[in-house]
């Protein structure tokens, strides 16, 4: 993709030569360093008749200086296609003030970043006034609103509005939102001349069963990276130092190495269990190596609800909050002012709030690194050979990892994601690794993970397929091919049905360490679910169903404690914590400190009926075990700056916590 010399020019000479930072303007924080930000969009529509009305000075100054961020991202164009300000370029829904100018003039004096949202691939007004713009269905329909990343919308129309909108308000970057999560398989006769070319394959496959399918989809994420590397390299060229994300790449989205040129990664979390996506998300992009944030939603929209949206209180907020700081990132939340622009004092307050218990664990989180102990392997393969979309939001599809992850942080383990694209690097620093339920982890995967067991690594395996994958290493008989089957298996005080895909094994040379039973009666037929075996100088464990997507779809404690009892065969832990399911324990260090993060997910959001909660009743006393090479000189309670009394024996400092409300840091010196 390429920009033609005229169209570069006529880009040129829209960004003309203003739009940079006065000398008397106080510094604004590059976004790899910016800790804290707000979004605000609109997606301005040609109904709007008030847009910008009650947007005022006075109150952005209020807003500043209550909440202090580091960035706001304010609405510039969202997936309708209207421009939120007068433009030269294309059409702009009806202003009354531009908001846009306003939020520049204090902003800028203020040293505060300013953002836009901007849809890219998705805008219907593109669509509407340049039909052969459209990427076109399968059935040969234009999509109502995603573009053809074939076609010209991106340098005749996405590139001329975001140098307009960088030149006439001196922006610091854009968010670009629409983007891999809006992006389609394309029949546009351009898409079929270039898919043809490329793959010499006459008939477009149409789905799964056809020929080329998944060499089809793959030339359709080529053609998307490509995309966001022209308009990076265009923007970028043009201005020096506009920041750019592509929203939700190089996350669980589109889980690939990061290679193209977005300054910042970025997504927005939204929906039922924010708390379990956030954990998820954070995980990932904390292993991602580019400076990362995630977005909250200042609201929830109810399920089967007929009242929409209900705002989040600060209690939930900074609830969400700690999830994602403890994991290093930055953080931000999404309120949507009134259609004149208002946001509402209540709101500020809110978000006042949330910002002050952000930044007082700001020094001790940000830009923080893992302190290695059980990590989960996220597969890009599986997704990409079995979902059969281009990228996420897959869905159901990442629940073998969800619920990995959410049942080891309920058992008290702190837990990394591993990208796949970075297994082999980092494999060897984590003492124990576990590969969840996917459909298809792939060979090389197999290999990679075999090498870090026989080279002394403890690797625990979920899945029927995952089974078959490592047959040859698990020291079992595989029997009949893995089928839908009734399973359950023995918690600490009831059952926990984990129905799905089993393969049934026979112990070759393994110890069986777990049973499942067909119905909730551990007095006959039991069947092995899980087994141990030596592995060179390591070991390898496996749970021979789908215990990972049946967590994610039930949260059985039963299904929990049968995990934690396969994990402790494997994996002692550097951190204990004598507390309830409810704590997630996160390790960190910076600066030479080891940082504990302790984490209350009590009452955390997880039911449409109770889309909102503004009560989150403390937990404790915690007794805190560290396993430490050396007795600490001090730990304290941060940010509290209290000092923890402990005793020291043979190599475990034991601490005690009275009272945790929603996030503390233990600091070892």
């Amino acid at each position: 993709m390429r920009t033609t010399r005229r169209g570069f020019l006529k880009n040129a000479a829209i960004l003309g030569a203003t739009g940079s930072r006065a000398a008397e303007d106080p510094p604004r924080l590059p976004r790899k360093d910016c800790f804290l930000g707000m979004h605000f969009d609109l997606h301005p529509r040609n109904s709007d008749l008030a847009l910008g009305r009650d947007v005022s000075e006075e109150m952005i100054e209020k807003f500043l200086s209550e909440v202090k961020p580091d960035y706001v991202q304010y609405d510039c164009k969202g997936h309708v296609g209207f421009l939120g300000y007068p433009s030269k370029v294309s059409a702009s829904a009806p202003t009354v003030k531009d908001s846009l100018e306003i939020w520049r003039r204090v902003t800028r004096r203020r040293g505060v970043g300013l953002f836009i949202h901007f849809s890219g691939v998705l805008d219907q007004v593109a669509v509407r006034d340049h039909p052969e713009w459209a990427c076109v269905r399968p059935d040969g329909m234009l999509e109502s609103q995603a573009t053809s990343t074939f076609g010209p919308y991106v340098d005749e129309r996405m590139i001329p509005q975001l140098l307009e909108a960088s030149e006439k308000y001196g922006l610091d970057g854009v968010w670009v939102d629409g983007e891999c999560w809006g992006v389609r398989p394309d029949y546009s006769p351009a898409a079929a001349r270039a898919f043809r070319q490329a793959a010499g394959i006459e008939a477009l496959p149409r789905g799964p069963g056809d020929k080329g399918w998944q060499q089809f989809l793959e030339f359709h994420r080529e053609q998307f990276r490509k995309y966001v590397r022209h308009y990076c390299d265009v923007l970028h060229r043009a201005r020096p130092g506009f920041q750019i994300a592509s929203n939700w790449l190089y996350t669980t989205y589109v889980p690939e190495r990061p290679e193209l040129p977005v300054d910042y990664l970025s997504g927005d979390y939204l929906g039922n269990a924010s708390i379990s996506a956030a954990r998820l998300d954070a995980r990932y992009l904390s292993a991602a190596g580019k400076p990362w944030d995630l977005m909250a939603w200042g609201f929830q929209r109810a399920t089967l609800s007929r009242v929409g949206l209900s705002h989040k209180p600060a209690v939930q907020l900074q609830q969400e909050a700690a999830v994602v700081v403890a994991q290093g990132g930055g953080f931000q939340i999404y309120y949507q002012p009134t259609r004149a622009g208002r946001i509402d004092d209540r709101h500020i307050a809110v978000m006042a709030k949330v910002a002050r218990f952000c930044r007082a664990r700001q020094a001790l989180s940000h830009k923080s690194e893992t302190v290695p102990q059980i990590g989960v392997v996220f597969s890009k393969t599986s997704l990409y050979s079995t979902v059969n979309k281009l990228f996420g939001g897959w869905g159901a599809a990442v629940d073998p990892a969800r619920g990995i992850i959410d049942a080891l942080v309920e058992s008290g383990y702190s837990v990394d994601v591993i990208p796949e694209w970075k297994l082999d690097e980092t494999a060897r620093q984590y003492p124990c690794i576990v590969l969840p339920d996917w459909p298809n982890s792939g060979e090389a995967v197999g290999r990679s993970l075999l090498a870090y067991a026989r080279a002394g690594g403890k690797l625990l395996i979920a899945g029927a397929e995952n089974a078959a994958l490592f047959a040859g290493s698990l020291g079992v008989k595989l029997g009949k091919p893995a089928a839908r089957q009734a399973a359950f298996v023995a918690g600490d005080e009831v059952f926990a049905n984990v129905t799905g895909n089993w393969r049934s094994v026979e112990p070759a040379g393994a110890q069986v360490i777990e049973s499942r039973y067909p119905a909730s009666d551990g007095s006959r037929d039991a069947e092995c679910a899980a087994t141990l075996a030596r592995l060179g100088a390591g070991e390898i464990a496996a749970i021979y169903g789908p215990l990972g997507s049946v967590f994610a779809a039930a949260h059985a404690p039963a299904a929990r404690q049968f995990l934690n009892r396969v994990v402790r065969r494997l994996f002692t832990p550097m951190v204990e914590v004598d507390g309830p399911p409810v704590l997630e324990v996160v390790l960190r260090r910076k600066q030479g400190k080891l940082l504990v993060h302790l984490l209350n997910a009590c009452a955390m959001q997880v039911a449409g009926d109770y889309a909102v909660t503004d009560f989150i009743p403390p937990v404790g006393p915690l007794e805190v075990r560290l396993r430490l090479g050396r007795k600490p000189a001090r730990v304290t309670l941060e940010p509290e700056g209290r000092v923890l009394p402990g005793e020291w024996r043979e190599g475990t400092w034991t601490g005690r916590i009275e009272r945790l409300e929603l996030h503390g840091i233990l600091a070892v010196g």
